[in-house]
């Protein structure tokens, strides 16, 4: 791949390569002036043409980013027609009876559940044989916009506190709800990130974190909350330093323990004391590299820990000695991934990955392995729990083609019972899935999910969806096609990437895509499409790109790295300007994850791959849809605004880069169902039009 240094910054050289294009007409979008403003940082002089548009404020912003949208929806209208029973697809998915399954809060059971019609989900309870509503967010806001974000339940599940968001927005406001009446115990509590009641009942521990303070990047603050009294009166227990770093306080369910947390995304130190009491928290555990995660349990606490082992161990210490130097390892790290454990009074179940399929292996209390787990079902393993009240132990399995189910059986006999499955409308009788494993370009061999039809022909023109995420060690699993399927029925091939910098193979696969290895994301994703061209699955005019947040920087690194090798995609919520980036609302969370800009290192390599400093003055970019949420408070559309317009005024762009902005939206969360419903068919309807599907 060639390679290019500053200098391009400032070349324009009118290469308008009209590679990718079609006869539609050219898109007219409005005008975005150049006002510029130069820095000198760590040496390097660097103009930002585009800085007037970090102001969202400012009623030219406004104006701006309102006639780029509607530019936006008018040119697609216009020039990507509806697909033939896309919506109507789309919407027997998105708005139909939904029950989700049981789950059960000590001895009680409870629901979600939407009816078709519908705007959001309820949350139910099933009480003396009978289903009663708990919780409707709509009796809240009747627009339908507003939704469950997250609940809490206290050890006897007589309360739960509902947290609920607003256009998207990820400020929640707490609802304390008798789960016997549905009637609220005491008034609401707003500005909430987080909500967990306490092991008595009668207090909370509540992290606030308002819009205010996103926007001044204040790290949000834990506080000592009696229920039924003002907030203001609430005892301060802590805050982190810095908003790049992260804490958390809780009460274990099955100990007399009191945790504390405090580090950043990838690393911890861990204190606990005595639950109820004030006493000084005691260190157990500290580190600047790694993590550990405690589950108390009597008098025993387990851990789920990467110290010195990548793919994770288990270890365990008695209540009494619980300094890190008692602790011993039960489990010992393998040369497949642990994900995640279940400790029950007969055993202990570990669900690990191997080549990111998740399986389930026993081992005895004492961690002598057992035997592998013979699965009800084929699938992948998403998930394990053991619900102590009742002595069940619940597995989640999911494929590509078959919908998600759960098995329960007794942790004892194994023989798994079907407990709940799925229903969809979605048709894969036809579908076929496979995985397969492609060189990137240091040779490292990266899974690759493949759905199409069974009937695909491999002569290198086929519509072709290729998605991907690579970062914050957020992996890819088999899951169900759902909406994609309406692409692969018509002919299309959707491909998922495995990409370094998720967990697919533990901490050192995440870590050989972050910081100072963020390249090898790229070069991945880049040669899973140059391999979907080598085995004739497609060509470049007919191949497209999809990610979203981390995944939306991928996006922007990959089209102006290679813009010849896409026809083009959606780039979501996008982070673009990696330069200043940790300047914005909660983005300082990430600097672990790719660097602070305002160190010299870090700023040199974060500059070679950051898609707002790397457009390619004269050259053409494929076609893009880049859209972002006004009410997003984890990545700020200024980075989507000043892509779009730096894009749209290099000379030598033809193909259509275009604004999209939800206006009741955020980061992706919480859209009514209708607003589900236009959004997927406004997406896919471009997708699939850009890529040969009609």
């Amino acid at each position: 791949m060639k390679k290019y240094n500053l200098s391009l910054f400032a070349l324009c050289v009118t290469l308008a390569i009209p590679f990718n294009m079609s006869a539609q007409q050219k898109f007219q979008h409005p005008t975005t002036p150049i006002r510029p403003v130069t820095d000198t940082l760590h040496g390097v002089l660097l103009t930002d043409n585009y800085r007037w548009l970090e102001d969202g404020k400012n009623q030219e912003v406004i104006d701006w980013t309102l006639a780029q949208h509607q530019a936006t929806v008018k040119y697609i209208n216009e020039n990507y027609p509806e697909i033939p029973g896309l919506k109507q697809e789309i919407t027997a998915l998105i708005d139909r009876d939904y029950t989700g399954p049981d789950f059960m809060q000590g001895t009680r059971l409870f629901f979600n559940r939407k009816k078709k019609g519908e705007a959001q989900s309820k949350l139910y309870t099933r009480l003396n044989g009978k289903e009663k509503l708990l919780f409707d967010p709509t009796t809240k806001d009747p627009s339908g916009k507003s939704a469950m974000s997250g609940n809490d339940f206290t050890e006897d599940a007589s309360m739960v506190a509902v947290g609920v968001q607003q256009a998207g927005a990820e400020i929640l406001t707490y609802y304390l709800i008798d789960t016997k009446t549905g009637k609220e115990v005491y008034k609401p509590i707003s500005g909430v990130y987080g909500f967990n009641f306490a092991k008595d009942g009668k207090h909370a521990y509540v992290t606030i974190r308002t819009k205010e303070m996103v926007d001044k990047q204040e790290p949000p603050k834990t506080y000592w909350y009696k229920l039924g009294t003002d907030l203001e009166k609430a005892e301060f227990l802590l805050a982190p330093e810095d908003s790049k770093d992260v804490a958390g306080i809780w009460d274990a369910r099955y100990a007399d323990l009191t945790f504390l947390s405090e580090g950043d995304f990838y690393s911890n130190t861990l204190s606990m004391r005595k639950v109820g009491t004030r006493d000084q928290f005691h260190k157990i555990y500290s580190s600047t590299e790694f993590q550990a995660n405690p589950d108390a349990i009597g008098n025993k606490i387990y851990f789920l820990t990467n110290d010195h082992a990548p793919n994770f161990k288990i270890m365990a210490c008695d209540v009494t000695k619980p300094d890190f130097e008692n602790w011993t390892t039960l489990i010992p790290e393998q040369e497949t991934v642990i994900d995640e454990f279940a400790v029950t009074p007969e055993n202990i179940i570990v669900r690990d990955k191997k080549d990111v399929l998740s399986r389930l292996m026993l081992y005895d209390l004492n961690g002598k392995f057992i035997k592998q787990l013979e699965l009800p079902a084929i699938g992948s393993v998403s998930y394990i729990s053991y619900h102590r009240e009742s002595n069940t132990l619940y597995m989640g399995i999911e494929s590509f083609t078959e919908p998600y189910s759960i098995y329960k059986a007794d942790p004892k006999t194994f023989k798994w019972e079907l407990f709940y499955r799925m229903e969809s409308p979605v048709n894969t009788k036809n579908i076929t899935a496979s995985i397969v494993f492609y060189p990137s370009k240091d040779g490292t061999k990266i899974p690759l999910f493949l759905m199409h039809r069974k009937d695909v022909k491999l002569d290198g023109n086929n519509p072709t969806l290729l998605y991907g995420y690579g970062g914050f060690n957020v992996g890819q699993t088999p899951s169900f096609i759902s909406l994609a399927a309406s692409f692969v029925n018509r002919g299309g091939v959707y491909a998922i990437a495995c990409l370094r910098g998720g967990n697919e193979y533990g901490e050192n696969w995440h870590r050989d895509g972050m910081l100072f290895n963020k390249q090898n994301t790229f070069d991945d994703f880049i040669s899973a499409g140059e391999y979907l061209i080598d085995q004739k699955y497609t060509n470049p005019d007919h191949l497209i790109v999809r990610g979203g947040s981390n995944g939306g920087l991928l996006i922007g690194a990959v089209v102006t790295q290679r813009p010849d090798l896409f026809k083009g995609g959606i780039c979501a919520v996008p982070l673009l300007d990696m330069i200043r980036y940790h300047k914005f609302l909660i983005a300082r969370y990430w600097i672990p994850e790719y660097g602070d800009p305002d160190k010299d290192p870090d700023f040199r390599y974060l500059l070679t791959y950051s898609p707002y400093h790397n457009i390619r003055q004269g050259l053409n970019h494929p076609t893009l849809l880049v859209t972002a949420g006004a009410n997003d408070v984890r990545v700020d559309p200024v980075h989507a605004k000043k892509f779009v317009a730096a894009i749209q005024n290099n000379p030598g762009q033809i193909s259509p880069v275009m604004l999209y902005i939800d206006f009741e939206s955020g980061h992706g969360s919480g859209k009514s169902t209708q607003q589900l419903i236009d959004d997927q068919e406004f997406q896919w309807r471009f997708m699939m039009n850009l890529a040969g599907i009609k």
